[in-house]
């Protein structure tokens, strides 16, 4: 006698088989999609950029100006403009804290954006002595214009 197979059962047995396979490819390759890192924000530039000012990575806070400060002066000039905030560090510590932030208003149209921290060693202090500034082109810039040293503002005694 010949025996015929049936071969329907296999053949759905394949096709799940398939679909399951695929749908897991699918699961799989969206759970590995990494997302595109997002434009870091004028603060956390501002921040990143003290933060490896003050620990001496030169290399590194110089990748973080705007091109026209890269082009206006050399890493070694940079490295000697920071001084008085490296020295500020070696009395009060590295750790910072945001004190506050705002946009300079210029006699012309020019309008900057800064960002200004305290040493977390003044926080005891009514007010701090010194603080770090940071700044920007516009409010849309993530690469640092200018830096510096300010007298933090002190109330005058009655």
């Amino acid at each position: 006698m010949l025996r015929v197979k049936d071969t329907t059962g296999l053949r759905a047995a394949k096709r799940l088989g398939l679909l399951l396979s695929l749908s897991l490819l699918v699961v799989l390759h969206a759970g590995f999609m990494v997302p595109a890192p997002a434009k870091p924000s004028q603060l956390q530039v501002a921040r990143q950029f003290l933060i490896v000012l003050l620990q001496r990575q030169y290399k590194q806070a110089y990748q973080l100006l705007a091109p026209e400060v890269n082009a206006a002066i050399s890493l070694r000039q940079f490295e000697a403009a920071t001084q008085p905030l490296i020295e500020q560090s070696q009395r009060r510590g590295q750790a910072i804290d945001l004190y506050k932030l705002g946009m300079r208003i210029s006699d012309g149209p020019v309008t900057r954006y800064f960002y200004n921290f305290s040493f977390k060693s003044d926080t005891l202090q009514a007010k701090p002595t010194v603080l770090l500034d940071v700044s920007f082109r516009d409010s849309t810039a993530t690469r640092v214009l200018s830096f510096g040293l300010i007298p933090a503002p002190q109330r005058k005694l009655k």
